[in-house]
Order: structure tokens, then C-alpha cells, then sequence
């Protein structure tokens, strides 16, 4: 069984790994963008601890706004606020597990259970963060005080967006195809920062990120998920046509104004990460030898 403190520390590390890994269209080691920095996102893992370490005495919304309030005073960027909502409930459905067996029925119960006053403090954490093409809708918008539990709110809005469609089906895309696919890689013999690669690109695939269709549209969402399954058809990280087809898709998605910036896809595959990481980490954090690379 692990601690609060091992859980935190699995998150932190979760949101490291991911986005050292050099994913394509997204800030890595290899890229900054114009008003974010790879620095940013370092600063932002470190800032979630405390909110974290605590999940076991605070409400879901009170983890998401912590981390967040925590994040903004190192960070004047909106660099994680997808990756703490993802992984809020996460963390606080781990406590006292000793592994992923039985994290969907305790998570599932930690959804069922949020409240008006979650839905209240996420509300407040996103107009704090100013996320992207967010816009406006006819019921529960974000700009208004909700008078609905967070996961009716969630479950509003999955349609629009990736990380509300994770509250509203138990976290489906995490554990069906972004944990799987990260499995595999890592099964077939890519290092920890390729595998999330891997699995990044198979998440993209089969969903057409809902940040580049708040940007953009639906249509050029769903051509860029097209895209990442020609980049995998062509052997993704295990292959050298893979890897060049990879390069070409990472030019692709750099616009100057990063409206192709995949960042719900780069969230999602971090909640996987967490997932790998706490079933694989009975050595203690830091100790595996598989996330070095």
C-alpha cells in the first residue's frame, strides 16, 4: 500500500515524464512555444504536490483548485489545468490501493460523490487558468455560478471536451486505450519517453483532440487524429519510417499560434503514465528502471 506522499509523487512524476517525452506539436525537450516553456510545465509538477499529498482530506474540488492556485503563483500560464482535473480524482481514488485492480471502483464512487460546491471551485480554477477556445454554451457555463454537481456538469459537456467525457464514462480513454497502448510499448521494448510517445499518438488516433476543435474545428481534429494513425501505420517509434513520418507530423502541428498544439491528447496521456507508474512502482518512486531513457 502506498502513502499519500508515494501517490504525490507518482503524479509529479507522471507530469514530468510526460512532457520531457518529444511528442509531436507539443512543448518538450526540444520545444518551447512563444509564452509557455518547458521550464513552465517543471515548475507547474513541482507546485501540485502539496494539493496532492492531501487528497485524501480534500474534496476533488478542492485538490483542483489548490493545485492550480499553487500552479498560478510559479506560472502565469495555463500549463496543467487538463492534467489536475484528470488527475484529482485519480489520486484521490488510489489512497490505500496497492495497485490499478480496483482504482475504477473506487474512482467511479469518488465520481458518483462530487458535489455543487467541486463543481464551484472547478468552475472557479478554469476562469482563473483562461483555457483556450473555451466559448460559451446555453446550460452550466463557466462563467456562472453552477447549481449542479461537477459531474453533471462533466457530463454537459463531454461532447466538447476529452476530459469531461473521462468523468462522465469512469475514465474510459485512460484505461482502455491510453494505459493499453503505453503497456504495449513499453511490452514491446521502447524506452519509458517513446512509449509515451506511442501511446500518445494511439490516444490521438482514435480521438480527435478537443483543444485543436475548440481552436479550429471538428473537421481539422479529425483530419490531425487521421494523421497520427498514418504516423503509427508507418511504424510510430519502432520504425525508421515511423520516426520520419513522426518528424513530419511534428512540423505539421507548429503553427505560430499553436492552434494545432494536441495539449488534450498530451493531458490524457498523462493520466496513463500516473496509471503505469502506480502499477509499476512497488520498488518506490524513482527506482524503476524502466522510466529512465
Amino acid at each position: 500500500m502506498k502513502t499519500e506522499k508515494e501517490i504525490a509523487e507518482l503524479a509529479q512524476m507522471a507530469c514530468v515524464l510526460e512532457v520531457c517525452a518529444p511528442k509531436p506539436g507539443n512543448i518538450n525537450r526540444g520545444h518551447d512555444f512563444s509564452d509557455t516553456s518547458l521550464q513552465d510545465f517543471l515548475l507547474s509538477a513541482v507546485a501540485v504536490g502539496p494539493a496532492f499529498e492531501n487528497a485524501g482530506r480534500l474534496g476533488i474540488g478542492e485538490i483542483v483548485w489548490q493545485a492550480t492556485a499553487d500552479t498560478h503563483r510559479l506560472v502565469r500560464s495555463n500549463t496543467n489545468l487538463g492534467i489536475v482535473l484528470l488527475l484529482a480524482p485519480l489520486v484521490k481514488a488510489s489512497a490505500g490501493l496497492s495497485g490499478v485492480n480496483h482504482l475504477q471502483d473506487c474512482l467511479r464512487a469518488c465520481l458518483n460523490a462530487l458535489t455543487v460546491e467541486d463543481a464551484r471551485l472547478v468552475y472557479e480554477s478554469i476562469r482563473r487558468a483562461r483555457p483556450g477556445g473555451m466559448g460559451k454554451v446555453s446550460e452550466a457555463d463557466i462563467s456562472e455560478e453552477p447549481t449542479i454537481t461537477l459531474l453533471q456538469a462533466m457530463i454537459l459537456g463531454q461532447s466538447r471536451d476529452s476530459v469531461a467525457r473521462e468523468y462522465a464514462t469512469d475514465f474510459a480513454i485512460t484505461f482502455e486505450i491510453g494505459l493499453p497502448a503505453l503497456n504495449e510499448a513499453l511490452g514491446e521494448g521502447a524506452d519509458f519517453s517513446n512509449a509515451i510517445v506511442q501511446a500518445y499518438l494511439t490516444i490521438l488516433s482514435r480521438v480527435p483532440d478537443t483543444l485543436i476543435a475548440r481552436k479550429k474545428n471538428i473537421e481539422t481534429a479529425r483530419q490531425i487524429s487521421r494523421r497520427a494513425g498514418e504516423v503509427l501505420n508507418q511504424g510510430g517509434v519502432f520504425r525508421p519510417q515511423g520516426k520520419a513520418a513522426l518528424a513530419r507530423f511534428d512540423q505539421e502541428l507548429r503553427d505560430p499560434w499553436h492552434t494545432l498544439n494536441p495539449g488534450a491528447t498530451a493531458d490524457l496521456a498523462t493520466a496513463a503514465v500516473f496509471l503505469r507508474l502506480l502499477e509499476t512502482s512497488t520498488a518506490g518512486p524513482g527506482r524503476s528502471e524502466e522510466i529512465r531513457g
